[in-house]
């Protein structure tokens, strides 16, 4: 499953709801979007929150309960409709399924019985569009302070969104000194302050609202406005956050501090990518070797994709052979130095691909973005590849 899926549930009974919920929140893969304690108003919240996925719960009342199959599945025939239930007598299992069930599943709901279920749902369904969407988490970290993190992240969010194939969000997680929205020219009306404060309640569309979308279609969740000790939210929020951005943007960045501290880490545990920038200079470098081993040491190391920023500054820089042999591993991309427009372009509050779309560093970014999208196209299949094909980047084949 490339893709979060967005749940609503019902079950008047509230241990067995406990139970289902409890399981839920440990998938990363599942949003829940919304719990119900009453059949009779399952069918307004499936229709004002849209959700993937229904379930159900047959156990307190069964003929409510299916009449709640029948409705929802008139009323949103888009969504999938997974049954629960203690009994496994066979009239009650056909008549879910003739109501508009496409699974039924044994209570206590088994964690594997269940992800094997949804793996059937999206396999058939495919989401709402028809098609399973790739989604990429990139988390962008820092070998040295200063070394374009949020340059990267800025503007490649905003690369990124000029295909209007992609949804993208861009989060700015630190917390104290981040500067992504002046970047960008933002004044938000919220920040990941309100996402934090209202963390019990959130849900689809009030994230949603949170956020502010630019000029070029890249989403802001900025930092907070006022600076505090304790960091806004755990780790574990933090995740949950990420995985409702995941159900609704096909790329989410991640523009984090230089501290790792733990929300640093839960970011980059739940990214497909980890972006490393760095310098061709000494303690660049050897910052580079000293967070590797951090970082493999955490079973990271496979996400990392080591950037290479301001390449060509001078005669001063590290060869990139000589900087290959001190990492250890490969570069995955370069990007020239253009010192005069990233400046005026940070302090105009405007994109490079909309302040200087010919510059090098431009093109560089553009490409980059080509790559990413490349890389996660290749797990959509062919309605993915023709996609890619017809692009906006396509110009750069």
């Amino acid at each position: 499953m490339n893709n979060v899926v967005r749940l609503a549930m019902v079950d008047p009974h509230d241990a067995s709801r406990n139970s289902i919920k409890n399981l839920l929140l440990g998938i990363d893969t599942v949003w829940l979007e919304a719990e119900c304690a009453r059949y009779e108003f399952f069918t307004d919240i499936i229709t004002q929150t849209q959700p993937d996925i229904a379930l159900i719960s047959l156990d307190s009342d069964p003929q409510q309960g299916l009449a709640a199959i029948a409705e929802i599945h008139a009323e949103s025939p888009d969504c999938q409709i997974l049954i629960v239930s203690s009994s496994q007598e066979g009239s009650l299992i056909l008549q879910a399924m003739r109501n508009g069930a496409k699974e039924f599943l044994t209570a206590p709901l088994n964690l594997d019985d269940f992800m094997a279920a949804l793996d059937r749902i999206q396999n058939i369904g495919g989401g709402r569009d028809g098609k399973n969407k790739a989604t990429n988490v990139m988390t962008i970290i820092g070998a040295s302070g200063g070394v374009g993190c949020t340059s990267l992240a800025v503007n490649l969010g905003c690369a990124l969104a000029a295909n209007e194939a992609n949804s993208v969000a861009i989060m700015d997680l630190d917390l104290s000194l981040g500067d992504a929205d002046v970047w960008l020219d933002i004044i938000p009306d919220y920040t990941i302050q309100d996402v934090a404060e209202n963390i019990n309640r959130l849900d689809y569309s009030m994230l949603k609202r949170s956020l502010t979308q630019h000029a070029s279609g890249a989403f802001l969740l900025p930092r907070p406005v006022h600076m505090e000790e304790a960091a806004p939210m755990s780790a574990e929020e933090l995740q949950r956050v990420i995985a409702l951005l995941k159900a609704t943007f096909t790329h989410l960045i991640i523009d984090a501090t230089k501290s790792f501290s733990p929300l640093d880490m839960a970011a980059m545990e739940v990214s497909d990518q980890i972006l490393f920038v760095t310098q061709l200079d000494l303690p660049c470098l050897r910052n580079v070797v000293r967070i590797n081993q951090f970082l493999e040491e955490r079973e990271l190391n496979e996400k990392v994709r080591i950037i290479v920023n301001r390449v060509g500054l001078g005669s001063t820089q590290i060869s990139l052979n000589k900087a290959l042999d001190t990492i250890g591993r490969e570069v995955y991309w370069q990007i020239p130095n253009e010192y005069a427009p990233v400046i005026e372009s940070r302090n105009n509050g405007v994109p490079l691909i909309t302040e200087f779309p010919k510059a090098k560093i431009t093109r560089s970014i553009v490409q980059l973005a080509s790559k990413i999208d490349e890389s996660i196209m290749q797990n959509v299949g062919e309605d993915g590849d023709e996609k890619k094909k017809s692009g906006i980047f396509s110009f750069l084949k």
